[in-house]
């Protein structure tokens, strides 16, 4: 039976968003200390009044309770799964109030896909966005990237609630022993790689003719939004606006980088590829990818882009491991990749979206490593069929180390998977229902629910409010991988219901 939510755990789930509430507030110091290096006193007045509003609601959620304790697991679903949707609510905010959106449901929208790494935008004139609001554009999608708990884990903000909540935000792999060591790896880690990154990238526009602010600031942007398998650029034509080469090749390796669990990175760290190389997550993947990236080249052949190998192949790469990273950097606008590609080719990318890559990294989507189990699980199903009776079949993987399949895992893996290809189809028809191309539709909800956002034009400031808000909860549910959304939902519905519904009758 569905245990309830009391009043006490809703005062407990309302301290930690009040500790989380804080801690956003202090982090919309960064673009207040942007715009006022540019001068940007709009904006700096907006940000100010965006963290007056957080630090506020935050200090008041906290007195709920003066004391937290361990939280239990069905408080850590509650913090993880209402947490996203606050802090887009109070994100969007300053957003909101600049010229650049229509509306504030527009506005939360963006706030809800940076977050979720998705980073599909509703944004109006993107080119003349400010500075201020573009660094918290991409600080959204660093803290949704490497996981909202996880940083304020990294900042020992969580007191000693930090196995449940690490658990509930969708990460069940720990690279060090301890949860706490481990969100402090993931978030260093992932600063030291942005770092690099922004000093290689920011060097190579500056070399390219950029002024040296703008060329550092594009520089973190985009190390930022590639690590984070985000997609999200400063410019209206994406990756485009650079034309360079260069460019393209640092951010594909940052997004495969991205797309790979954190544990087997912490492998490579520490010089032992050998755990790495025999994984069977990166061994599907390796395959999954390279039969994939030939079907889609030889799909996109009949493509607008076909009037050179050279062209196709530089264009059509980066799309690829754009879209299988599930990162969403295109080298076009939006309109034009359903244009310029042909409907087989744009449904190859909307398939390796689905599956993404692996798990515990910041990409989206299925995840490699449950089509692994999955595919295992079925060979292990015809073995034991065409095996005597007095067989016993045991089936191995390696994934961090060797493991036994066993039913808990394949139940799992089976479970999100089917969650997420019903979330594709829905998403799908809803698309479909308001009017538009079955393969834009297809490819929207995939894109949206992978947080992927590649999108082919559906999303835009002028889209149906009711597919905003079905896409809302696409990405929303993609980036809890489900199972805390379901079990947040359940559980707030069983404790609305009145307690004598659905019982028998005595007598």
């Amino acid at each position: 039976m569905w245990q309830r939510f009391t009043l006490y755990d809703f005062r407990v789930i309302g301290h930690y968003l009040g500790v989380l509430l804080v801690f956003e507030a202090v982090a919309m110091a960064a673009p207040v200390l942007v715009a006022l290096i540019f001068q940007e006193w709009n904006p700096a007045s907006r940000y100010l009044l965006g963290a007056g509003i957080a630090l506020t609601l935050g200090t008041g959620l906290r007195m709920l309770r003066i004391s937290p304790g361990r939280l239990s697991r069905q408080q850590a679903i509650g913090v993880t799964g209402f947490a996203w949707i606050v802090l887009s609510a109070v994100s969007a905010i300053p957003l909101a109030m600049s010229m650049h959106y229509d509306s504030y449901p527009n506005a939360l929208f963006d706030a809800v896909s940076a977050f979720t790494t998705t980073d599909a935008s509703v944004l109006v004139d993107i080119n003349h966005v400010s500075h201020s609001d573009n660094m918290w554009r991409f600080i959204m999608n660093f803290v949704g990237g490497v996981g909202l708990v996880v940083v304020a884990m990294s900042f020992g903000i969580m007191g000693n609630s930090t196995s449940s909540l690490y658990s509930s935000e969708g990460r069940g792999e720990h690279v060090l022993p301890n949860v706490v060591q481990t969100a402090r790896f993931i978030f260093r880690f992932a600063i030291s790689v942005i770092l690099i990154a922004t000093i290689l990238i920011g060097t190579v526009l500056l070399v390219l003719g950029m002024q040296p602010d703008r060329a550092y600031l594009h520089g973190i942007w985009l190390a930022m939004a590639s690590f984070m398998t985000a997609g999200l650029t400063p410019m209206a034509t994406s990756v485009t606006y650079y034309h360079s080469l260069a460019v393209e090749g640092i951010l594909m390796v940052l997004m495969v980088y991205g797309g790979i669990n954190f544990a087997l990175q912490n492998e490579i760290w520490h010089g032992r590829p050998r755990m790495f190389l025999r994984d069977n997550e990166v061994q599907a993947g390796v395959v999954w990818w390279l039969v994939m990236l030939l079907v889609f080249i030889t799909a996109a052949c009949g493509s607008a882009l076909a009037n050179g190998l050279p062209v196709l192949m530089r264009t059509g790469l980066f799309t690829f491991v754009s879209a299988a990273t599930t990162t969403g950097f295109t080298m076009f606008t939006s309109n034009q990749l359903a244009v310029l590609y042909p409907s087989g080719a744009v449904l190859v990318l909307a398939l390796v979206m689905a599956v993404g890559a692996s798990a515990g990294s910041t990409a989206g989507g299925i995840k490699l490593n449950r089509i692994a189990i999955v595919v295992k699980s079925a060979v292990e199903t015809m073995r034991s069929t065409v095996s005597p009776d007095s067989a016993r079949i045991v089936t191995n993987y390696s994934h961090i180390g060797k493991r036994r399949l066993g039913e808990d895992e394949v139940k799992a893996a089976m479970t999100v998977l089917i969650l997420f290809i019903s979330t594709y189809a829905i998403g799908a028809l809803a698309g479909i229902a308001y009017g538009y191309d079955a393969t834009s539709a297809i490819t929207e909800s995939v894109a949206m629910a992978s947080n992927s956002g590649m999108s082919t034009g559906i999303v835009s400031p002028v889209m149906p409010e009711g597919l905003r808000v079905i896409y809302i909860l696409e990405m929303w549910a993609g980036r809890l991988e489900f199972v805390t959304l379901l079990a947040l939902a359940c559980k707030i519905f069983v404790s609305v219901k009145p307690r004598g519904l659905g019982r028998r009758r005595r007598g």
